[in-house]
């Protein structure tokens, strides 16, 4: 099968290896859509990946094409891809919290992923589509199902009763940050402010259905003063940082009201520090503040991916609208580079096979 293959950093190439093989716990799944994350790009250009050769891609969908006898009733089906694989073991999974496990694999960074024809996907990790949703959309299940899981974390730090008008800004508007825009609207939140440094996140917001006048563009505006222009000087009561700079996290300490939440979303550019007066802030405004990392997947309807898979068969979302780049498998580092060397503005850059 053609299949893009890492063999080192830097040595990121395309070309025929062998069909995976499979056994009774896995099926073989055709790739139709497979969508490039942000964290790929490090990935085959600056860190490498924890095995080498290695087929990255982690956010991808299919069709069921092998299955043993016994999971036959798998054949055919349209499926989304789970791509952590837990070790079912440790304190966190024993507890379902999978997206916690220690000694977790993961289908695209440390077993073979999806930018290929064809991957071994253990069944446990499937989830059936329904028929109105395409494997474009499913391709990002994976980015949704993250949103998803830091929404609710933060909604979690709040009372019900105060999550429709609360103030809830949105630092960070890669596709996480619009993604999370997306699903702040769909569960009700009216007051969402939005912090961007492109033009282009402007329009995506707009096509989302939030005001020019809810956007901030933090390299004219001061993050600090519209914030607290669009809440009459109270503050926010809910900040997600998904930057994760220094800089944006002390911004929301800043801005967040007394006895309000942070939920910190961005992956680190670098080494994180509070300086004294930041500190201070979270301590004298008692500031609740939480990690979210990954998303929830347990086979059941209250998991994060059933909640956003849910919210696609009712047509409640449309994260199609945050694809900006679509390119064939062969072509796919025509989209790494886009994303590496910023050549144009993107969201969501997705190969389809």
């Amino acid at each position: 099968m053609k299949a893009w293959i890492l063999h080192d950093i830097n040595d990121f190439k395309y070309g025929e290896v062998p069909k995976p093989d499979f056994d009774d716990s896995k099926v073989i799944v055709k790739v139709k859509a497979a969508g490039i994350c942000g964290s790929d790009i490090p990935r085959a250009f600056e860190t490498g990946a924890h095995v080498k050769p290695l087929i990255i891609g982690h956010e991808f969908s299919g069709q069921v094409v092998e299955t043993s006898k016994e999971d036959s009733h798998w054949l055919g089906k349209r499926v989304g891809i789970f791509p952590l694989i837990p070790c079912e073991k440790c304190v966190p999974c024993r507890k379902k919290l999978y997206e916690m496990c220690r000694n977790y694999s993961y289908l695209g960074s440390r077993c073979d992923g999806g930018f290929a024809e064809y991957v071994a996907v253990p069944k446990w990790n499937l989830i059936e589509l329904p028929e109105n949703v395409s494997f474009e959309q499913a391709a990002m299940l994976e980015p949704m199902a993250v949103a998803v899981h830091a929404m609710r974390k933060g909604f979690s730090l709040m009372n019900k009763s105060e999550i429709e008008n609360a103030n809830v800004a949105v630092c960070g508007l890669g596709t996480i940050g619009l993604l999370l825009v997306m699903f702040l609207r769909q569960a009700g939140v009216k007051n969402i402010l939005a912090i961007g440094n492109k033009e282009s996140q402007k329009i995506h917001l707009q096509a989302l259905g939030i005001s020019s006048g809810n956007y901030c563009d933090c390299r004219q505006d001061d993050v600090k003063e519209f914030l607290m222009d669009k809440t009459n000087a109270s503050g926010v009561d809910l900040f997600f940082e998904c930057v994760g700079k220094n800089e944006t996290i002390s911004q929301g300490v800043e801005t967040v009201t007394p006895g309000g939440s942070m939920v910190l979303v961005g992956n680190p550019y670098s080494d994180m520090a509070f300086d004294k007066n930041t500190y201070w802030k979270i301590l004298r405004n008692q500031i609740r503040i939480t990690g979210t990392w990954n998303s929830s997947f347990t086979g059941d309807g209250n998991d994060d991916w059933h909640y956003v898979l849910s919210s696609l068969e009712k047509g409640q979302i449309e994260p199609e609208k945050l694809i900006t780049h679509q390119f064939k498998l062969e072509d796919l580092m025509d989209g790494f580079l886009i994303m590496r060397d910023k050549l144009e503005d993107y969201i969501k850059v997705m190969v389809t096979i």
